[in-house]
């Protein structure tokens, strides 16, 4: 398997540290608000990573953190009239709603919060101080930049570059412009812990040091988030992780382009973002998920909901062909593979090669699922009730084996009630007297009802409007 590492800017094999295990930092939210859709395409996209490494027979030990102090935070409380502990802990329960939409396996992702490793943060600061790498002024406490030769090399950005660029602020009590806050100290009003230099609380880039030290190991072999974490935040976590324990923090970097509306990045301090929640309330969530598959992690994304609707549409072509497949299963007879049959499993089989080449290079979601719309055209063209159970299953289970991966197709049928049921049959039993008018009031009923029939040479087949 090849992933772009941004480390070093070019397509890599994917060797572990550990042989059967794989260890892997996501960035989360700053937990005072909805997230975006935005926020969302890390989440979908290295969800799906971790997926097929699962696939492959890894262990992969996954965390998502939640940054539960920080100056959004404070401020969400002061407009609210509430703590900042209450707001962290409305929008992590909304954030929990927002992962379970979008088909995220939260049952096993780890969710580490910065206000429960304060004593380890002060601890790796206070290493970081002794060591030279960072230094205390009145109660804050930064790190030196200067004292890196490669700080910069995620980013490529030149520190003389950055110093001589940086805006120096009146009063400014840092040695350098560019160095950055380990450690911010207490301000009335705020939520502050002791610490050797006073009263305070960790900076934004320490917590994600901290923790993926804690939880994964002094190396790890993939740390992921947004394009717009690869500076400052991410060059930072290497420049206090690497500093303190001499080794390489993660081996792996990779990065997701932004999601834009009108070409431009979708951000809340550009007011130009929607919610996943908002979303929510037009679409399911799986078709918001689908959308971010269905291009290239790597490249930037518009986003609109003409587009999302393109994307239903989508995913509505592969559920049909998936419940076609199921409808098949159940009226399809059982008899030998005939040459003709042979040849179909041999095209499925090419495939599921092509979706497997397609996630082994850099997990290029797009192309593997056209290799699922190539699937479901086989099935809806080439059988019918008269093909071997034994091809339709064959099909089937390869077409829920590798959406799996994606985390898509993965809702069953519902039943259908007994008065939809019974419109049904009281539909066919009109077309059947040749009342067309009742059939077609029957029809409409149902399609208010959210369900849509479909009469084909095999007979009537159904579907829910997503």
């Amino acid at each position: 398997m090849r992933l772009y590492n941004t480390l070093t800017r070019k397509k890599e094999e994917f060797i572990p540290i550990k042989q059967d295990r794989v260890t892997m930092y996501v960035c989360g939210p700053t937990v005072y608000n909805y997230i975006h859709v935005g926020n969302a395409r890390p989440l979908v996209v290295f969800d799906v990573l971790r997926r097929y490494l699962e696939y492959k027979n890894y262990t992969v030990d996954y965390l998502v953190n939640f940054t539960d102090i920080d100056d959004k935070l404070i401020n969400k409380a002061n407009e609210e009239g509430a703590t900042v502990k209450e707001i962290a802990e409305k929008f992590i329960g909304e954030y929990l709603k927002d992962a379970k939409g979008l088909l995220l396996k939260e049952e096993s992702t780890n969710h580490p919060r910065a206000t429960e490793h304060i004593t380890e943060i002060i601890g790796f600061i206070k290493e970081l101080v002794d060591k030279g790498y960072a230094y205390s002024v009145n109660g804050d406490v930064y790190f030196d930049v200067t004292k890196l030769d490669e700080y910069g090399k995620l980013s490529k950005k030149n520190i003389e570059d950055l110093i001589s660029g940086a805006r120096v602020e009146v009063n400014e009590i840092k040695r350098n412009p560019i160095d950055f806050t380990l450690w911010k100290a207490a301000k009335p009003g705020e939520p502050s812990w002791d610490s050797p230099w006073g009263k305070g609380r960790p900076g934004w880039h320490i917590e994600c040091s901290v923790m993926a030290r804690l939880y994964l190991g002094d190396t790890i072999d993939i740390h992921a988030g947004g394009e717009d974490l690869q500076f400052p935040h991410h060059e930072n976590e290497i420049a206090q992780s690497e500093s303190l324990t001499e080794k390489p923090f993660a081996n792996y970097w990779l990065h997701n382009a932004m999601i834009n509306v009108e070409n431009q990045k979708m951000s809340k301090s550009l007011m130009n973002f929607f919610t996943v929640r908002e979303i929510s309330k037009e679409f399911d969530l799986e078709v918001l998920r689908f959308f971010i598959l269905s291009a290239h992690y790597r490249k930037p994304v518009n986003f609109s909901r003409e587009f999302v609707e393109q994307a239903k549409n989508g995913l509505d072509r592969l559920y049909n062909g998936k419940n076609n497949l199921e409808y098949l299963m159940d009226n399809c007879k059982e008899k030998a593979l005939n040459d003709k049959d042979n040849k179909i499993k041999e095209e499925i089989t090419e495939l599921k090669k092509k979706f497997i080449d397609s996630m082994e290079d850099d997990i290029n979601t797009a192309d593997a699922i056209s290799a699922l719309f190539e699937m479901v055209k086989e099935g809806n063209t080439k059988l019918s009730q008269d093909s071997p159970r034994e091809l339709v299953i064959f099909i089937h289970d390869i077409l829920t084996e590798l959406s799996g991966i994606l985390g898509i197709l993965n809702k069953e049928n519902e039943l259908l009630d007994e008065e939809i049921a019974e419109l049904i049959d009281k539909r066919m039993e009109a077309r059947k007297n040749k009342d067309f008018k009742l059939a077609d009031q029957i029809r409409d009923t149902l399609k208010e009802k959210g369900i849509i029939l479909e009469d084909t040479k095999d007979g009537v087949k159904w579907k829910r409007v997503r």
